[in-house]
């Protein structure tokens, strides 16, 4: 079914720390993010690096989470389509932000590096080349732009994870 979506955040303030934004310190960079119906709130900041809480979220890593959340459904998605069995899928991805010189920046590159555990060693080979396809139905990756590549790793369940790994496919 094709379709518009539309979404809905809520995005509140919490670093008033009784002078508002009289200077670049005086403020804190404490926000909560929330989405009505859902049980959480998810407490952000801005990365230590700009004055933020390292124990909150920033938007960096949330940007880099989101990425690595969709490329992960939708692999699922593909997987199921081509007979894959998913046992596991972890992903360690990472990102590359560069600052501009002018108090801005932008993501050159995020690099996601899903671990899949498949039920069946017949299809390691396939289970590595449809993260190409994953990748072109993932919404969030089609709408960055800066390249989103995948170093995916392919284990066996039940098998040594260190000799039986598929080669990772690069793009």
């Amino acid at each position: 079914m094709l379709g518009e979506h539309h979404y809905a955040v809520d995005v509140e303030w919490q670093g008033d720390r009784g002078e508002g934004t009289a200077s670049y310190r005086a403020y804190g960079r404490r926000h909560v993010v929330r989405v009505a119906g859902k049980l959480h709130e998810i407490a952000g900041s801005s990365d230590r690096v700009f004055h933020g809480d390292r124990e909150r979220w920033n938007p960096e890593e949330l940007l880099i989470a989101a990425l690595s959340q969709c490329h992960m459904l939708s692999y699922l998605h593909v997987a199921t389509n081509h007979g894959v069995v998913v046992r596991a899928y972890t992903d360690a991805a990472t990102g590359t932000m560069v600052e501009d010189g002018r108090g801005g920046g932008a993501f050159t590159e995020v690099t996601l590096r899903p671990r899949v555990t498949v039920a069946d060693a017949a299809t390691a080979e396939l289970a590595a080349a449809i993260h190409a396809e994953a990748s072109e139905k993932c919404f969030i990756a089609a709408s960055v732009a800066f390249p989103v590549h995948h170093e995916p790793t392919i284990l066996i369940a039940g098998a040594d994870t260190g000799a039986d790994a598929a080669p990772a496919s690069r793009d």
